[in-house]
């Protein structure tokens, strides 16, 4: 049964495949939540690994009993992920925070001071070295803010990612929100409750590897553009009245032409403004696709993840609880 009393602050933690790491994480995370003077919980989302990941939570779970295991029904994605941690949480604020060690735990007490003492609704981790992420993963992600904040008018900062504090009235605000494929990131500060930051230096991944490649950031690029503007559906609008505007030009050229005559055969120019206006035509269908499918998905209203089992609770099914062989390899 679940207790009496809520902690006073809950610890968001997703996971996918992450056996390797996840001993690393307890021997820093544990001395740092314990050493807050609250209570607390910390509430790890397995987003379907497929490796030990299981095991090796029930396994620290043993010695741990503030930790707390979610495990999602299948892979989620990693937003996906933290909004099931967000949705079960019971702490007076959240943190969220990844398992690869790369944002350090120890910043929590820094957070939760600032929380209390400024009386802010959120506290926002922000790298003031990034020094272990390469070049290119620097340049492009503060471009990529710029564009964000340009399109969509957020506050988002550059360097902050999704290691923050936030109020029980702001989880709930964002708990409340209907829409799909939600951004954390952008999100949060899009709500504009009051906030702060504390800033750290982001270190290397402690252990396994990193399970957000280039196709999954351009996919995150793609759903905060869509889910925060509408300005690619502007740009859309202007790049079709350029176009006209073009073509207009194009048939008064032609008309006086043939009234000097000074006709000549025009395959290549015909061929290229047939070519560029077909270009524009699927530039503006692609961006308008993309945000008919957001409609469709939200008025489809399928859940984004499925519960299948919660430490705190119970598994969802008689067929959803640990198997014989991940209790038995825990107690060992």
């Amino acid at each position: 049964m679940p207790p009496a009393l809520s902690p006073e602050l809950s610890i968001v933690v997703p996971v996918y495949n992450e056996e390797d790491v996840l001993p690393l994480l307890a021997q820093r995370l544990r001395p740092v939540a314990d050493g807050l003077g609250a209570t607390y919980e910390v509430v790890t989302v397995d987003d379907g690994s497929t490796d030990s990941t299981a095991v090796v939570l029930q396994r620290i779970r043993r010695e741990w009993p503030e930790l707390r295991v979610v495990r999602l029904r299948a892979n989620a994605g990693h937003q996906a992920a933290i909004s099931a941690g967000l949705a079960v949480a019971r702490g007076d604020y959240v943190v969220t925070l990844d398992a690869d060690l790369q944002d350090p735990p120890e910043v929590i007490a820094q957070m939760l001071a600032v929380a209390r003492d400024e009386r802010v609704d959120v506290v926002y981790g922000v790298r003031s070295d990034r020094s272990s992420d390469s070049a290119f993963k620097r340049l492009s992600a503060r471009a990529f803010y710029r564009v964000i904040r340009a399109l969509s008018g957020t506050s988002a900062q550059s360097d902050a990612g999704d290691y923050r504090m936030m109020s029980r009235a702001t989880v709930e605000a964002v708990n409340s929100l209907p829409e799909h494929n939600r951004v954390l990131r952008f999100i949060v500060p899009a709500l504009g409750f009051p906030s702060a930051s504390v800033s750290y230096r982001r270190d290397e991944r402690a252990a396994g590897r990193s399970k957000y490649p280039l196709a999954k950031m351009l996919r995150l690029s793609i759903d905060s553009v869509t889910g925060f503007s509408i300005a690619p559906l502007r740009a859309a609008t202007w790049l079709g009245l350029t176009g006209g505007l073009a073509a207009v030009a194009l048939l008064v050229y032609a008309l006086v032409a043939q009234l000097v005559g000074h006709t000549l055969p025009g395959w290549t120019s015909t061929v290229v403004a047939v070519a560029g206006v077909g270009a524009v035509q699927l530039l503006c269908l692609g961006i308008l696709g993309e945000y008919v499918g957001r409609m469709y998905a939200m008025m489809q209203a399928r859940p984004t993840y499925f519960i299948a089992y919660d430490s705190l609770t119970g598994p969802a099914t008689s067929s959803d609880a640990p198997l014989p062989a991940e209790s038995h390899q825990a107690s060992l």
